[in-house]
């Protein structure tokens, strides 16, 4: 038994389980108001085994293929892929079953989901490469995550309407903006490796300036998603509240490098559940 319970916290780390904070609440803002409400336990489970089977094929894979730089970075040289916790055909088994899992997962929601389920898997999986010949990774990783509100609208209602892509495009910019925060922490090793990222190619403060333009677009197109919607002033209320939030990210970030961990994981975690519960709010208040 311990050795099983090992095996999970490993397999726990090299996905960082946690981090599906990010995609979660976007995919059910979606489904929420393609329902224009309760969606159902039946798409609340599909829906929440689709994402976390979905990230962790991706996370899977992004560390299967990149163990030869991480073991080289100090800030992964420790992580379950390349310290000899999880070896690589024990990584590559977690990502073919994840994926078939998802595909199984989207083939239970509805036809459209089903039929969308592999070319969203080759986007995702497609991020782990970019960085080797092109510094629109950050981009890529937003697509990735961006796709998350579309899958929530077409999981309910079998189509894409035009708020769920004003909602996908808002996230895709948020990931983007934050990952572009994240990526300075590797700037001197993406150099020294001949990787590619905006840090490394134009340095620290034209990051955090495109970070902050693609922070901006991010609001201007949540808002273009409320207003799509036909969302009230609670909906309108959790814009506010994203601003705030996203203005003391940056403050944290420029104010000192070695807060990025927690402008990453902690702001950014949290910005989604508010936005999220706005959303549910305006639902039950209207």
């Amino acid at each position: 038994m311990k050795r099983i319970t090992k095996r999970l916290r490993d397999f726990n780390e090299l996905v960082m389980f946690q981090h599906s904070v990010f995609s979660l609440p976007f995919i059910f803002i979606a489904m929420i108001v393609s329902a224009d409400g309760w969606f159902g336990f039946k798409l609340l489970i599909l829906g929440a085994i689709a994402a976390i089977s979905a990230r962790n094929t991706a996370m899977g894979f992004n560390r299967y293929v990149d163990r030869a730089f991480d073991v080289h970075n100090p800030r992964t040289a420790n992580r379950p892929s390349v310290d000899g916790r999880l070896d690589s055909a024990s990584i590559a088994i977690f990502t073919a079953v994840n994926a078939l899992v998802f595909v199984a997962t989207a083939y239970l929601v509805n036809d459209l989901a089903f039929m969308v389920s592999v070319p969203v898997l080759i986007v995702l999986l497609s991020y782990s490469y970019f960085k080797r010949f092109s510094s629109m990774a950050h981009i890529v990783l937003g697509i990735s995550l961006g796709l998350a509100p579309m899958a929530g609208a077409i999981a309910v209602s079998a189509f894409v309407p035009l708020w769920s892509i004003y909602l996908s495009i808002g996230v895709m910019f948020w990931v983007a903006g934050f990952d572009l925060l994240y990526s300075l922490q590797d700037m001197d090793f993406d150099k020294t490796n001949n990787l590619h990222s905006i840090p490394s190619r134009y340095g620290s403060r034209v990051t955090m300036n495109l970070s902050l333009i693609f922070h901006f677009l991010t609001i201007i197109f949540w808002g273009l998603f409320v207003a799509a919607a036909n969302l009230g002033s609670v909906a309108q209320f959790g814009i506010v509240l994203s601003i705030l939030m996203l203005g003391y990210e940056h403050y944290l970030v420029r104010k000192d490098f070695t807060t990025i961990d927690r402008a990453f994981f902690t702001v950014n975690g949290y910005l989604g559940f508010v936005f999220f519960g706005c959303i549910i709010l305006d639902k039950v208040i209207r």
